[in-house]
């Protein structure tokens, strides 16, 4: 027993511990599915702070407001060694206003996310951005307050899970204090899957554009904007592309937090005032 038990110390002793190697910031907020990058879209950045030698994690809690809806979500993400990001995070929508006041549907989201090629800090040199392919699983857990529908197949959705599949490229300029990235995803979701995938507008994936410009006012203070399109699948939800100008407060390497106005577009024609709002998020990990 006393062998077994030194054995399992040294080997926990050969564990590297999280070396927080990574420059402030660089690890991106935590995405509103859950991956590192912006709040609306992924970086080709692996999040937390960990080197290629070491590993990194945060949890975040984000909230959206518009005038008729509610967004939240919450969740985990891990880097390991700077190649590999691993993430879940749970989304709750929530009608508040009008004809669609006490709906409720709820999202599980599990994201991976793996560097392909360059290194957006230390290849400046580098015309080649840093480049990775993720990946994001996504079930609905059902439909509420809305009589008669339990699910988002009742609303035209041709099914309630579906995968996004995404390629992410992202520049930093750190003699300019800039972050550029751009995203091509792959996807058939309908608001980002909240109301399903696919529908009676089309069932098959579709690319999008997604990009996001960052600037760093600070050591600790960063501010863009991002875009988003969407797909039209649904003949109930005259689906808009997402945009937003956000500012990021980084304290430490410990904590972020994210305050953004942001647009969303319609939701549904049952309620079809174009939905804006505010956008918050705390991130905290190592």
């Amino acid at each position: 027993m006393a062998i077994a038990l030194c054995a399992g110390a040294s080997q926990a002793a050969d564990l590297p511990s999280p070396d927080l190697g990574k420059l402030l910031a660089t690890g991106g907020v935590s995405q509103v599915e859950g991956a590192g990058g912006g709040g609306l879209t992924p970086w080709a950045l692996i999040t937390g702070y960990g080197t290629r030698d070491s590993y990194g994690a945060n949890l975040h809690a984000t909230a959206i407001r518009t005038q008729d809806y509610g967004l939240d979500s919450h969740g985990v993400a891990v880097g390991l060694a700077d190649r590999v990001e691993l993430s879940l995070a749970r989304q709750t929508f929530r009608g508040s206003d009008g004809a669609l006041d006490g709906l409720r549907i709820g999202q599980d989201i599990a994201g991976v996310k793996v560097r392909l090629a360059g290194d957006a800090v230390y290849e400046q040199d580098s015309w080649l951005p840093q480049i990775a392919v993720g990946a994001m699983a996504k079930r609905n857990t059902g439909v509420s307050g809305l009589a008669g529908v339990d699910n988002v197949k009742q609303l035209g959705a041709a099914s309630d899970h579906g995968v996004d599949v995404y390629l992410s490229a992202t520049r930093i300029l750190l003699d300019r204090s800039l972050l550029i990235n751009g995203t091509l995803r792959a996807t058939r979701a309908n608001q980002m899957g909240l109301l399903g995938f696919g529908g009676e507008r089309g069932n098959h994936y579709q690319p999008m554009l997604e990009g996001s410009v960052a600037y760093l006012f600070s050591r600790t203070v960063v501010g863009g904007v991002e875009y988003r399109m969407k797909p039209r699948n649904l003949a109930v939800d005259r689906e808009k592309d997402y945009y937003d100008v956000f500012v990021a407060w980084f304290p430490s390497k410990h904590v972020s937090l994210t305050a953004a106005w942001v647009a969303l577009g319609d939701i549904t024609v049952l309620n079809p005032t174009r939905q804006k709002g505010v956008y918050l998020s705390l991130q905290a990990g190592f």
